[in-house]
């Protein structure tokens, strides 16, 4: 599988989430147990969201399940990736559309506002000459983001006045260029109050 919007491409439905096979359990979650799988889904966001969220967790079949029903609109995942680091992500309505779409390559997203994603534990992207990738191409190199939060909307930077790549204060347009091109905040979000 490849990273971030190739991630687990298949494993969330329009509409929904779904117990579709990833296959093995990714590498991130191996071993984890159930506990501490919905330990690292709720390390996403602040405790105040995630305590909250609806929490999913990937089975030692690969398949994904709901760990804990949730009362805020908030959706936590263990892991996106099939990295050794997990890299949970925890999003509101908005926001888990806004990925819906990206997984199951709509076009564009159909959010019709602003979401919002967090990833309190970092993630990471595929890069090649200082340009970040949607997925994977010939001669691209993985790289670790940092703990951040995400406004899932299009951006565009030269309109918003920021860099396509992240720099010394790390907020950025991730995808320029892309129907899904959002804006990126390097900040841990466990320090937001």
């Amino acid at each position: 599988m490849k990273p971030f919007f190739s991630f687990v491409t298949g494993f969330l439905l329009a509409g929904g989430l779904a117990l579709i096979s990833l296959g093995a359990q990714p590498k991130g979650t191996a071993g984890m147990s159930e506990e501490e799988q919905i330990r690292m889904a709720m390390s996403a966001a602040p405790a105040e969201i995630s305590r909250n969220a609806s929490i999913y967790v990937i089975g030692p079949d690969g398949k994904i399940r709901e760990a804990g029903k949730g009362t805020n609109g908030f959706t936590c995942l263990s892991t996106i990736e099939r990295q050794e680091i997990p890299d949970p992500v925890c999003a509101d309505p908005a926001g888990w559309q806004w990925l819906m779409d990206a997984l199951s390559q709509a076009p564009r997203p159909t959010s019709t506002v602003p979401g919002v994603a967090y990833m309190a534990q970092g993630g990471f992207h595929w890069e090649k000459d200082r340009k970040i990738l949607m997925k994977e191409e010939p001669g691209a190199r993985m790289v670790k983001e940092p703990p951040h939060w995400m406004v899932l909307w299009p951006f565009d930077s030269d309109t918003a006045s920021l860099p396509t790549y992240p720099g010394k204060f790390g907020t950025y347009v991730m995808f320029e260029g892309t129907p899904y091109a959002h804006l990126m905040v390097h900040q841990d979000p466990m320090l937001l109050k």
